[in-house]
């Protein structure tokens, strides 16, 4: 009796732990969406081209070009051009503004793939704690003896289970985290950039290799 039930709430720990990984999986594909598919663009050719029509007085090809797209960088684009004011102030806050905006979403629900790794390393551990203590109470009959070693080495199976899916949860918040990053760079570069362009400062390339 003791090791069916302990099967049984094995079964449902690793249900659950399967559950859990399924969630960080559905976190990471819509992270993955809206960091490198939507808001991610070809950075340094669209910054490059932008800074060039606007020192050429080609504002509103500019804008055009920040409206065929809905990434990070078209976003601030278009909202810096669109201001009427050309006073260096009034730009650097509406860039500011403009990046408290669009910024956000990109970081946007990624502090639960860090909950979830944890989540499912525990109810790993928790799983195995219950294995191991039903394989010693099933082992406790000496007819039962030799299959005790067996119980432990399947009792193994819920931690690996589960830092099987951290691992992949921790490895995926860290490359969308590393894309966010560079989106961020990439969206203050060009703000400070496009500011100079628009009150004819000279260009400074920031972070340009």
């Amino acid at each position: 009796m003791s090791s069916t039930n302990g099967l049984s709430g094995g079964a449902a720990v690793m249900l659950l732990i399967l559950l859990v990984g399924i969630a960080g999986l559905l976190v990471l594909l819509e992270r993955l969406y809206v960091i490198v598919l939507r808001s991610k663009t070809n950075g340094r050719p669209f910054i490059e081209r932008i800074i060039q029509l606007v020192r050429g007085g080609k504002i509103d090809e500019a804008i055009k070009q920040c409206a065929s797209s809905t990434a990070a960088l078209p976003d601030i684009g278009l909202v810096i051009l669109r201001s009427r004011s050309r006073d260096e102030t009034d730009l650097e806050n509406v860039a500011s503004a403009a990046a408290l905006a669009v910024l956000p979403r990109l970081t946007r629900r990624l502090e639960y793939l860090p909950t979830l790794s944890l989540a499912a390393i525990l109810l790993g551990v928790l799983g195995t704690v219950r294995d191991i203590q039903s394989a010693f109470l099933a082992a406790a009959a000496p007819a039962n003896h030799p299959v005790l070693m067996t119980n432990l080495s399947n009792a193994l199976t819920p931690i690996a289970f589960g830092l099987s899916v951290a691992v992949v949860l921790i490895l995926g918040r860290s490359y969308l985290v590393s894309q966010a990053e560079s989106i961020t760079e990439q969206v203050r570069e060009f703000s400070a950039r496009l500011i100079n362009a628009l009150i004819d400062r000279p260009d400074v390339r920031l972070g340009h290799r």
